[in-house]
């Protein structure tokens, strides 16, 4: 998607595009213990911190095949012609080197999802976990407010 762009140079654009821009958006504050963080989101609960290792790598899902091939075949002439060269898992890379082989282990962002889901439940069920439940404390949803 973006050749040259590395997890610093995504800081630096969130950093120019969103820092006092936004009220929302805001250089973290690095606690002792916690993780380094690299930016922080001021959400209506509180404040949270972000950290962007891997960050372009864990957001760069491909299009699904199946989708792009709906899209071409689009009656939309607009959403057909964007779609037309797109150049997918199946599309020959090279015509000495045939055909770009699809891949049988890609793995669906709903499969990750079920798998990751999966592995969570397995170790709830081999912890004696105890559950707090969550409730609203206040109908603005701000934090040190509770409702009386």
């Amino acid at each position: 998607m973006f050749p040259k762009a590395t997890d610093m140079t995504f800081k630096a654009k969130l950093y120019d595009n969103h820092l006092g821009k936004s009220n929302n958006f805001q250089k973290p504050r690095n606690v002792k213990g916690k993780p380094e963080a690299h930016f922080s989101l001021i959400h209506y609960a509180g404040t949270v911190d972000y950290n962007i290792l891997g960050w372009l790598q864990k957001n760069k899902d491909p299009l699904n095949e199946t989708v792009v091939d709906l899209y071409k075949k689009s009656s939309l002439k607009m959403l057909s012609n964007l779609f037309a060269n797109y150049a997918g898992a199946d599309a020959p890379i090279d015509k000495t080197k045939g055909k770009a082989k699809k891949g049988s282990s890609f793995q669906t962002v709903s499969a990750l999802h079920r798998e990751n889901l999966n592995k969570l439940m397995t170790n709830l069920r081999s912890t004696h976990p105890h559950f707090v439940r969550c409730i609203i404390p206040n109908e603005t949803k701000s934090p040190g407010e509770p409702q009386t």
